[in-house]
């Protein structure tokens, strides 16, 4: 994995550098029945790229996870209802950067109307067939005419290469564009799943502050996709941490436009989608994880294990809170292999462990074994070790049998300055 030079300026916002930790843009070959067009709506002071649509061909299959927020965001809600009031049909998604639509009231909820029925208009589909997706500050009512102003061109210039400038658009503190792609087969015709996501801050379970979005020329019922979606999130986006904090707007959604062939799968158990569900929780883990490795400020990529924990929810709270330690993540920042504040981490969880069988590893090294220091613990090694870019952290709790993996980054300095001065 080859990372993107420091010193760029990162596309999202003037000035930013480009995390460490980057990952290039894959190729992405066009996914049959997906059309993307990207334009500029000036919802920045700056020059860049603020609105992508999407259209999909007739017939297209829809399944969406939503932050869980108590306030959520316009937009959310819109998408909510249309899924609801289609089952599970879309035809297009039109999504913008550079403002949430969030804590904005009825006239929030009456701009993404606006936005919809004219997209339907252009397209020629009903309104509730069109999602949307918003991304930026909260509590700023959309400029909707804004974005009605660049439709026409938009929808004038879709095409099925556009995924690498639809990742760009969408960004916000994002320092790289994110995408992945995978190829597998279903019923024995061969078929292609494309994602796109962004985030960089406010990340964190359920979901994280991210939008993301993928399309698959599989033929499934929605039924089969919601499943299949509800089961990859889990284990990808809603199994990484930036910074404890988590938006008004998260929004994932999965299109099927079933340009493969075939008729419609509806069981998500059916042993032909084997291939298909592997395919599709590689290429959302591996969105997630770009999440992370651009988290703001990140030097550090790090994985925690949690294993003998009483049940998998223990073990995922248990590594939800040394991901979100701020002490345990200043001190990989400053490469400090203070592993005493994993063991205080642990314990505050409040799940239950036994103390005298807690045993830590960074990577290949013993810090901790049966609830003390470890005979082999090696201080020089240790802070070798933490120096890297990607670390492992694993830890036993001694209270069952089960396991959680989380991933998360570092707490630097730059953190502090890119959200001091956020809206600036």
């Amino acid at each position: 994995m080859t990372a993107a030079p420091a010193a760029a300026s990162a596309p999202g916002k003037p000035g930013l550098a480009v995390s460490p930790l980057a990952t290039p843009f894959p190729e992405i070959a066009p996914v049959p029945g997906v059309q993307l067009a990207i334009g500029r709506a000036g919802l920045y002071k700056h020059e860049r790229a603020d609105v992508v649509l999407m259209r999909f061909s007739a017939g297209t299959t829809c399944a969406g996870v939503f932050t869980r927020h108590n306030v959520g965001a316009a937009p959310v809600d819109w998408c909510k209802a249309a899924l609801r009031a289609t089952r599970g049909r879309a035809q297009a998604l039109l999504v913008n950067a550079g403002c949430a639509n969030s804590f904005t009231g009825s006239a929030g909820a009456q701009a993404v109307v606006r936005v919809m029925e004219a997209v339907a208009t252009d397209l020629g589909c009903r309104d509730r067939e069109v999602l949307m997706a918003s991304t930026g500050v909260i509590g700023v009512l959309l400029p909707y005419g804004k974005i009605l102003n660049v439709l026409p061109s938009l929808t004038e210039r879709l095409d099925g290469a556009a995924w690498a400038e639809a990742a760009r658009a969408i960004m916000t503190t994002d320092t790289f564009p994110k995408g992945a792609t995978a190829d597998c087969e279903v019923d024995g015709r061969r078929v292609r799943i494309a994602g796109v996501c962004k985030g960089s801050g406010m990340i964190a379970p359920n979901m994280a502050t991210m939008l993301a979005f993928l399309a698959t020329d599989a033929a499934l019922a929605p039924e089969a996709l919601d499943v299949l979606l509800r089961e990859a999130v889990e284990d990808s986006f809603n199994a990484v941490t930036v910074d404890g904090d988590r938006s008004t707007n998260d929004t994932a959604l999965l299109f099927a436009t079933g340009r493969c062939g075939g008729p419609a799968i509806a069981n998500p158990r059916d042993p032909r989608l084997q291939g298909f569900r592997e395919a599709l929780n590689a290429v959302c883990l591996d969105l997630a994880q770009q999440l992370v490795r651009d988290g703001e400020g990140a030097s550090k990529f790090v994985k925690v294990t949690v294993n003998q924990a009483a049940s998998v929810a223990s073990a995922r709270k248990i590594a939800r809170t040394i991901c979100e330690s701020p002490l345990v993540k200043t001190a990989l920042a400053g490469e400090d292999a203070n592993w005493g504040r994993i063991v205080m981490a642990v314990g505050r969880a409040d799940e239950p462990i036994l103390r005298e069988k807690i045993a830590i590893r960074f990577g290949p090294l013993w810090a901790a074994r049966g609830g003390q220091v470890a005979p082999d613990y090696d201080e020089a090694a240790m802070s070798a070790y933490v120096k890297g870019a990607e670390l492992e952290i694993e830890v036993d709790v001694g209270a069952g049998d089960a396991s959680a993996v989380m991933w998360t980054c570092d707490l630097t300095h730059g953190y502090i300055s890119i959200n001091g001065d956020y809206r600036s």
